[in-house]
Parts: C-alpha cells; sequence; structure tokens
C-alpha cells in the first residue's frame, strides 16, 4: 500500500517531515484488517499455456515487455479489475522455460487495478517493472538486492495496530521512482500526480493504496532469492489485463 508520498516515511530531517506530510493521507489504507498467512496456493486461475517460453496467465503485450535477459518474474495475478485480493507467483527462467518456484496469496489496491495510475486513486498499476532496490525496518535477511534498513520506514502508530509492521521489508517497485536508491526516496521522475512509493511489503489483511503485501514468510523468501543478477521484474496486473 504505499502510494502516494507513502506517507509513513519519517526521515529524520527536515526532508522527513516534508516526505511525511505529503505522504500520511495516502497510507491510512494500509490500516486494520490481520496478518496474513503464508502458503502455498493452487495454479492462478488464468488460461491456461503448453508454452514453457510463456509465462502462464501472460498475454503477448506484456509478455514482450518483459526483458529478453529476465530470468526471475514475479507475476501477480489480481483476482478482479475492482479487486483487492490477489496470487503472486515466483518464475524462474532455466534455458528457454519458465517454471514456477512459489506462489502466495496477497493483496493489491483496495479498488483493484489501473493502467492510469494517479495518487489517490487506491489502485495498482498493471504493467511489467523492475526490481532493484529493498529494504525496512528490520535487518537484512540475507537479500540479493541492496538493502536499506532505516527507522524511517516504521508505519506511524496512528494506524491501525494490524498495519505497524506494513514496512518491517520491503521490495520497491520501479514505478515513478529512480532505481538504485533506498525505496523510501521520495523522488518521482514523472511527478508527484502520478503517484509512486509502490512496493512489495507486508501484509496487514486487506486491500492497500497501491501496494502489493505479502505474508513476513513470502516477503523474506523473496527478499533471499530474488537477484540483480538475474534481471527480475515484476508483472502485475488483474487477470483479464494480463491476458490483453
Amino acid at each position: 500500500m504505499r502510494d502516494s508520498g507513502i506517507g509513513g516515511i519519517r526521515r529524520a530531517s527536515a526532508v522527513t517531515a516534508a516526505v511525511c506530510a505529503l505522504a500520511l493521507g495516502t497510507l491510512t489504507a494500509c490500516g486494520g484488517g490481520t496478518g496474513g498467512h503464508a502458503g502455498e496456493t493452487g495454479a492462478p486461475a488464468a488460461r491456461p499455456s503448453t508454452d514453457p517460453t510463456r509465462i502462464p496467465g501472460i498475454g503477448d503485450r506484456l509478455q514482450r515487455r518483459v526483458p529478453p535477459g529476465s530470468r526471475q518474474v514475479v507475476a501477480v495475478y489480481g483476482d478482479g479489475k475492482d479487486a483487492p485480493g490477489a496470487t503472486v507467483v515466483l518464475y524462474d527462467r532455466r534455458g528457454a522455460g519458465w517454471h514456477r518456484v512459489a506462489a502466495w496469496p496477497a493483496h493489491n489496491g483496495k479498488k483493484g487495478w489501473t493502467l492510469d495510475h494517479h495518487e489517490g486513486d487506491n489502485r495498482t498499476p498493471v504493467g511489467v517493472f523492475t526490481l532493484s532496490d529493498a529494504g525496512g525496518v528490520l535487518p537484512d535477511p540475507g537479500a540479493k538486492l541492496p538493502y536499506t534498513r532505516s527507522a524511517s520506514f516504521a508505519a506511524p502508530h496512528t494506524w491501525g495496530k494490524s498495519a505497524w509492521h506494513d514496512f518491517d521489508y520491503v521490495i520497491a517497485i520501479d514505478y515513478n521512482r529512480v532505481r538504485g536508491t533506498s525505496p523510501n526516496d521520495p523522488t518521482r521522475p514523472q511527478g508527484q500526480k502520478k503517484g509512486g512509493s509502490i512496493w512489495l511489503h507486508m501484509d496487514h489483511g486487506s486491500g492497500t493504496s497501491a501496494c502489493v503485501t505479502l505474508s513476513r514468510a513470502a516477503m523474506e523468501y523473496l527478499l533471499r532469492t530474488i537477484d540483480p543478477d538475474s534481471h527480475p521484474v515484476v508483472v502485475m496486473g488483474d487477470r483479464a489485463d494480463l491476458l490483453a
């Protein structure tokens, strides 16, 4: 969740105050609910593919946007255009084929998905985005991505208690951000109105402002598995848009 200035980021300087003021209004969607549980799920209910060179459930439009050099894909299969539930599946490419590694239940924007994301719309952007940086409140669990540990990630305790640990672990989705910086860097190259600070992070049991959320066990697994040398990307959207 954590779109729109990603509230909750509180820097230990004047920059912190400015960022927090911008973000708090949108981060409130993170509060409420109970923590999710990790668990392997069945295959996504998407059109089956017998072609091992294609990521299951992903149509030509988005398949073409996966860089040829990518060998890891985090696929987020949203339950519906306006639904907050999803399934996350990790694939890796061995030779010419994509292989399913693991899967978990997840949440996305509380109002669903959009092809034209804007700050405050409570929808997660559909698309293909690189994954290049990670961080959180907790110590590095063995991440392969560059990891920034900082108390500035902590969610404000004005939120519901179920959301206090949302940012214990985060992986930045490279939507409207500068790659190679900490996930809580507030820079937005496309401007504030296009939203930003969209992350994979820990789940609180309900929809988000725009992020994708998973259990702590799932986040730890992804942090230890996603490898920058494999040029990882996330492919995400509701099932209909993914197949388009």
